[in-house]
């Protein structure tokens, strides 16, 4: 039975009325139609459509053009090739007519000699012929996939084609990339600039914003169209741009609802868990995530994502550190704290860790204080506090510092020494008196009282450790008198 064809997948998509040109990309696509493939591939919202449709529309005058929207009901070989044929066929009518027969006749059993009819009347044609497949990663079935490697392997040269799609498919893109036959705009390319975003949120949507404003979205959203979209839905009536675009997140009820529809709905129960599990680093690295996931596959997952374009970015060049896009992270975190804020301190508890036992003493003290391991969190301060003292980290020190409960800074005589000193600076006198008469308490008797017998009590310091407590609470004491003018304190 023949199939029907439904037309409106042939058709070019038509530019959005607040279209943001973006000569840059088409002038890049343009200079490489020489190649066999054109490959567009970004995540979900980056544009890959419009920016195909923009510039396959200006190639019309000069080049045969033929559009296919690809959907799920095309990983069926016989639907695929039937469509690839009525796409084609839409620059020149008799291209396929052999084709049409010989599928009838064989369905599936001689593809190639299917496809050799094919590629022979394209060879056939008096100009250069453009073939875009759109949202190619709809496409799972290996057959359509070997179908297309067989048309790229023997293509005649006026044939380009052009991919969109979410991920990288599973076609020899090295050995045409090898072969200088291989195009590439990625995520990295596609998103807008900070003059685009201008230009799309001030003259497209009629915002007005300022330059700040416009660089603080555009750095929110590391210039995601649709994310920069979403947002410019949300400012528009708004009186308060600048407020807004502070508190713009993965959590803004617009981006949620895209993000989760488009993108996290779409994955494996798998992936979904192991998206939510790692949700809480800032960083993300096989080994890590295999300590908070209890699984063994970081790595590979890591790299299935990045292939998924699943709103990943790669921190260096060998693969082994990525991180999420902001507002995706953003999801995610909201996500795990509404369906499991218990499971959330665990995580962090393992990241901190881990962090631990891999030398990154900062990250596995930011998880504890997470995971409100106070104990933990502080005994890392400890052990660390020397040396975040002479790197001049003391905003770090400090935060980590009002993080913790009172009552455990005092239980670490050598964290109320750091404690009682930013409490003097920041004009709490008191409390910064109180912390340090706990340090100074904890040293105990004098060294020749207590070898004369004087008792020793629980807590107490001794040795290396309460010299360096006592030499740091005389040289604070001292300063907090001078300071206050009682000179004979010096």
């Amino acid at each position: 039975m023949k199939t029907p064809i439904l037309t409106t997948k042939l058709h070019i998509p038509a530019s959005p009325q607040r279209l943001v040109p973006r000569p840059r990309l088409l002038k890049k696509l343009e200079s490489k139609l020489c190649c066999k493939l054109a490959l567009i591939c970004a995540p979900a919202g980056f544009g890959k459509s419009t920016l195909v449709s923009a510039w396959v529309q200006a190639a019309q005058p000069r080049q045969y053009v033929a559009w296919l929207s690809l959907d799920e009901s095309d990983n069926e070989l016989t639907r695929f090739l039937t469509y690839l044929v009525a796409a084609l066929r839409t620059i020149e009518g008799d291209i396929g007519r052999g084709v049409q027969g010989a599928l009838e006749a064989s369905g599936e059993e001689n593809v190639e000699a299917v496809l050799t009819i094919l590629l022979n009347e394209i060879a056939e044609l008096p100009s250069e012929a453009i073939l875009v497949l759109d949202d190619y990663h709809v496409i799972e079935a290996p057959p359509v996939h070997q179908t297309l490697a067989f048309v790229l392997e023997h293509a005649p040269p006026q044939l380009h084609l052009v991919i969109a799609t979410r991920e990288d498919p599973p076609l020899p893109l090295a050995r045409l990339r090898a072969r200088g036959q291989l195009a590439e705009l990625r995520g990295v390319d596609l998103r807008f600039t900070t003059t685009e975003a201008a230009e799309f949120l001030n003259q497209a949507m009629g915002l007005g914003l300022s330059d700040e404003d416009v660089a603080a979205l555009e750095s929110r959203t590391e210039g995601w169209i649709t994310g920069l979209q979403l947002a410019a839905i949300s400012l528009q009536g708004r009186k308060d741009a600048t407020s807004f675009i502070k508190s713009f997140t993965g959590s803004h009820r617009f981006v949620l609802d895209y993000l989760i529809e488009e993108v996290l709905n779409q994955q494996t129960a798998e992936v979904q868990a192991f998206l939510l599990q790692t949700a809480i680093l800032d960083r993300l690295t096989g080994p890590l995530c295999n300590a908070l996931t209890g699984q063994n596959n970081g790595q590979t997952t890591l790299e299935m994502l990045e292939h998924a374009n699943l709103f990943i970015v790669p921190l260096d060049e060998a693969r082994h550190w990525y991180r999420y896009h902001h507002l995706f992270a953003e999801l995610l975190r909201q996500r795990l704290h509404e369906t499991r804020q218990e499971r959330a301190s665990i995580l962090h508890q393992r990241a901190s860790e881990w962090y631990e036992q891999n030398g990154f003493a900062d990250a596995s003290i930011e998880h504890a204080l997470c995971s409100e391991d106070f104990m933990q969190a502080a005994r890392l301060i400890e052990e660390q506090v020397d040396v975040v003292w002479q790197r001049g980290e003391h905003a770090s020190l400090r935060r980590w510092l009002e993080t913790l409960p009172v009552d455990v800074i005092l239980s670490k005589p050598h964290l109320c020494i750091f404690h009682a000193w930013y409490m003097f600076v920041s004009g709490q006198q008191a409390l910064a008196d109180r912390t340090l008469r706990v340090a100074e308490q904890a040293l105990g008797p004098p060294a020749d009282d207590a070898s004369r017998g004087a008792r020793q009590e629980p807590g107490r310091l001794t040795g290396a450790g309460r010299r360096k407590i006592q030499g740091r609470t005389a040289a604070i004491r001292a300063f907090m008198d001078s300071y206050r003018g009682n000179v004979p304190g010096i």
